[in-house]
């Protein structure tokens, strides 16, 4: 206790010196909370109930979405896909999913391209979100190519993109021949996911408030079938596969989310459902 005696005091700051340091710091937290950053933070750390997450993947479900990672070598040692020549060719648009570029999917657009199908990309580089103007301008992309082709466009998006197409065709049901979408949450809560924080922080919105008026869990009048996947890292299946009367048909396949833009069986299932198309 003596050795107490000898430890010297820290000194006092003056009270006015703590009084402006506490408000410079109550004033920077005030600037970081209105800035834009610190309501994208914000929307991130969103505090919701429980129930509103049931369903999402399982962490090990993401984790294995690392298997994108090693696809370049598997693909190299499985055998060559067997693509026959299409007896029914269709013109097909696909729109890839949230943060993605459209070059993610040129391997499957390439194995439909194979098969004689008209396989284009969306004409909206990275897909960072639902905005009204690039909302407009993938309609007129799809427009363009229904006038251009002289018949009805296939639409086949994937997460993300499939919510543009099923919203594409209720606009311009004329134009869409069907609709395809692969691991896109169209039913359900939109937080049953591993994703919403992160898309509520890159887009600025809540995934319940897009800035395009949309009803997702309202069929297209078109022939629309959901690709889903119980192996899906990010997606919540039943989100995916949907209810009775949300689409006309749901059909498994087994693989990962990220999965749909390259696994074979994905690619066999797109064929037959191109083929199928009237």
């Amino acid at each position: 206790m003596a050795l107490l005696r000898f430890i010297p005091e820290m000194p006092r700051l003056p009270g006015p010196l703590v009084a402006a340091a506490t408000a410079a710091g109550a004033q920077t937290r005030q600037a970081y909370e209105a800035s834009e950053f610190g309501r994208r933070v914000a929307l991130a750390r969103e505090v919701i109930p429980q129930e509103h997450e049931a369903g999402k993947p399982r962490l090990v479900r993401l984790l294995g979405e690392a298997a994108i990672l090693i696809e370049p070598l598997r693909r190299s040692r499985r055998p060559k896909l067997a693509i026959a020549a299409s007896a029914n060719p269709q013109t097909v648009m696909i729109l890839p999913g949230f943060a993605t570029r459209p070059g993610r999917m040129r391997y499957l657009a390439q194995q439909l391209e194979a098969a004689g199908h008209i396989a284009k990309r969306w004409g909206q580089g990275r897909n960072w979100g639902p905005k009204p103007d690039t909302f407009d301008q993938v309609e007129a992309r799809m427009l363009d190519l229904h006038a251009r082709h002289g018949r009805p466009v296939v639409l086949i998006g994937w997460s993300l993109g499939g919510l543009y197409a099923r919203e594409l065709a209720k606009r311009q049901p004329h134009a869409v021949a069907k609709v395809i979408t692969m691991g896109s949450p169209f039913s359900g809560s939109p937080r049953a996911n591993n994703v919403w924080r992160a898309y509520q922080f890159i887009t600025g919105h809540s995934v319940d408030a897009p800035p395009v008026e949309a009803e997702l869990a309202v069929k297209p009048p078109v022939e629309t079938v959901a690709l889903w996947s119980a192996n899906d890292g990010a997606i919540a299946p039943r989100c995916a596969a949907g209810r009775p009367g949300e689409r006309d048909r749901a059909i498994a396949v087994r693989c990962t989310h990220l999965g749909f833009t390259y696994d074979p069986q994905v690619i066999a299932t797109l064929l037959a459902e191109l083929e199928a198309t009237r």
